[in-house]
């Protein structure tokens, strides 16, 4: 295969029937999906069960067929944390390929790994692969498939793969886990150092707002490109994983201490009512108060 190919060639999807009716290669793939709920109603998780199969031919393995056993087979559609659903929402060009992923990884409880129509093995590492070029032929974005695909790949690293020894997982992991805690604690030091906190960062420096803040985003890719080579055979998500969490780390934060602040008005709201409405009537009556005293000198 071309490893620079970049065309879409959304012909390699096909349906794949089910349990009872053939795969037709001359029919588009049919996502017919149920929604079932795990857990009880405070605490439900949402996944869903697909009624019918994909298929798709792969370059190299020919013809999957997912999922393997459709009555336990259950999926989330695309992992996505919920941080993150504002760049790579659940759904999309690249649900095909999200579920052919979901169907191609085993489960823990799952002793060996897929079989492809063709007697080819498949561990997470080549569904992985399969994933990416998948996303490329359902025409989804470049970038984003990138994004997604190393997403993949660190969850590949952090469960192994039956072809690693346990010293291959083990290196794989720290470099994964020291490269992106490095990135992280230096995010935190540019930011201060941007706001003249700190002085540590070489390529920032005791410079203007605007020469700290371009250093600090040379720093945030120049680094993380560096730190991926520790990856070894995973260099490049190491690579693309270590620049998009430099350069989001601010929007992540940001975003997190708002869903945490949703999340505890609405645990509030759920066990103590009364209380979140006053706390809610307190808040207008304040901001109104500041809107008064703020117009007032302006007249």
């Amino acid at each position: 295969m071309n490893p620079v190919e970049t065309a879409a060639d959304t012909g390699r999807f096909f349906d794949g029937g089910t349990v009872t009716d053939p795969p037709d290669p001359a029919c588009p793939p049919r996502v017919v999906l149920e929604r079932v709920e795990v857990g009880d109603v405070r605490r439900r998780t949402e996944r869903f069960r697909m009624q019918r199969r994909i298929a798709y031919r792969d370059r190299e393995y020919g013809v999957l067929l997912v999922p393997a056993d459709p009555g336990s087979f259950e999926s989330d559609l695309a992992s996505v944390p919920a941080l993150f659903t504002w760049l790579v929402p659940r759904t999309g060009r690249h649900l095909p390929p999200a579920l052919l992923h979901d169907g191609l990884v085993h489960r823990a409880d799952e002793p060996a790994d897929y079989v492809s129509v063709d007697g080819h093995v498949l561990d997470r590492v080549a569904a992985d692969r399969v994933f990416r070029d998948a996303m490329r032929d359902t025409d989804t974005g470049p970038v984003r498939s990138w994004l997604v695909w190393s997403a993949v790949t660190l969850g590949t690293i952090r469960a192994g793969s039956t072809a690693w020894s346990r010293g291959q997982h083990l290196r794989y992991l720290v470099a994964a886990a020291g490269s992106l805690l490095l990135i992280a604690t230096l995010g935190v030091l540019a930011t201060l150092d941007l706001f003249d906190v700190v002085d540590v960062l070489p390529w920032m420096g005791e410079r203007g707002f605007v020469e700290e803040l371009v250093g600090g985003l040379a720093g945030a890719v120049v680094v993380p490109l560096l730190l991926g080579l520790t990856w070894g055979r995973f260099r490049v998500a190491g690579a693309v994983t270590g620049v998009a969490l430099a350069v989001l780390l601010h929007v992540t934060v940001v975003l997190a201490l708002i869903s945490l602040g949703y999340l505890a008005t609405e645990s509030l709201a759920r066990r103590q009512p009364v209380v979140a409405l006053t706390l809610a009537g307190v808040l207008a009556g304040a901001s109104v108060l500041v809107l008064v005293l703020a117009v007032g000198p302006l007249r």
